[in-house]
């Protein structure tokens, strides 16, 4: 089940709705919401995800995942998104969630702190996941309590 977005705002930015995604217990996805990030004017700056729920997945991949547009970075679009996905993520029922990026993703580990995420590790993705597929070895783990 997925909830309304009307909230999803600040007085910079909001989350534009694209789709949900249904589980996949077969490919051990979870219900996910992907957003446009836009200004108040409405322009796109970038993307968001959450992905609702835990398991070994979410652990490895997060349960939030973004980018900004070149042209707008250096502002903390990334974080301020991400403050507005934990609120959606409490509608949920969710405690926590994970955010992840590797290690040579020094902004996005920027955000994770600037976000308030707690750094538990840095893991090792195994050989079946889609991220190992993509050529991607490693990733920094933050957990971010709601």
């Amino acid at each position: 089940m997925f909830y309304e977005i009307d909230d999803l705002k600040d007085e910079e930015i909001f989350l534009k709705l694209k789709s949900t995604c249904d589980a996949n217990p077969e490919k051990g996805w979870v219900p996910a919401y992907y957003f446009d990030i836009c200004l108040l004017s409405g322009e796109s700056i970038g993307y968001c995800d959450l992905r609702i729920d835990h398991n070994h997945k979410t652990y490895i991949g997060g349960n939030i995942g973004y980018g900004i547009d070149e042209a707008h970075r250096g502002h903390h679009y990334a974080a301020k998104a991400c403050n507005l996905l934990f609120r959606q993520a409490r509608k949920h029922g969710m405690d926590y969630v994970i955010i992840t990026c590797v290690p040579e993703n020094i902004a996005s580990a920027r955000t994770c702190e600037l976000a308030g995420g707690i750094y538990l590790e840095t893991a090792d993705i195994p050989q079946g996941n889609e991220m190992y597929a993509e050529g991607k070895r490693r990733v920094k783990i933050y957990k971010f309590v709601l």
